[in-house]
């Protein structure tokens, strides 16, 4: 038989509102992740965007003598990306075991578990190269059309 206590109020709450709470902490987890995220891709873009700078002013000479000697806009600019390029690939290389290790642990405390599979690892890798690429390409564009005569002039 059941008995009712009328001393205790009856307290009433909607499932999809409990399931929402049970998240909640994921929620500002995300949110949290999402800022520093952004602000650490400014923060890598401004620093590769400065080396970009001086990587091109400090070859502003090889650039010239290259294209003095026939070398295309686009072979220059393809010889300063491929820098930039594979230190980009290395890095991906290097964390992709370390994040799906750490992804495979975290999303073990789920109810609903998912495996990771290698396509969000090749999107996050191509996404990381466009990045880098789009930093860079003001200053290997910039260095790629300059008149070659400006660099050897003193020479």
């Amino acid at each position: 038989m059941l008995t009712f206590s009328p001393d205790d109020p009856f307290e009433y709450s909607f499932f999809d509102e409990r399931i929402n709470a049970l998240y909640e902490s994921e929620q500002n987890l995300m949110t949290l992740f999402m800022v520093v995220s952004i602000l650490s891709i400014f923060i890598a873009c401004l620093g590769l965007f400065g080396l970009a700078t001086f990587s091109a002013e400090r070859r502003t000479k090889e650039i010239g003598i290259r294209k003095t000697l026939g070398a295309t806009v686009p072979s220059i600019a393809a010889l300063l990306s491929w820098e930039f390029v594979k230190w980009v690939i290395a890095a991906n290389v290097i964390a992709w075991p370390v994040a799906y290790l750490i992804m495979s642990k975290w999303l073990q405390n789920f109810a609903y578990r998912i495996d990771i599979g290698w396509k969000i690892f090749a999107l996050a890798g191509f996404t990381t190269l466009l990045i880098a690429l789009i930093t860079i390409s003001a200053q290997v564009i910039k260095a790629a059309i300059a008149n070659p005569v400006d660099s050897l002039r003193y020479e």
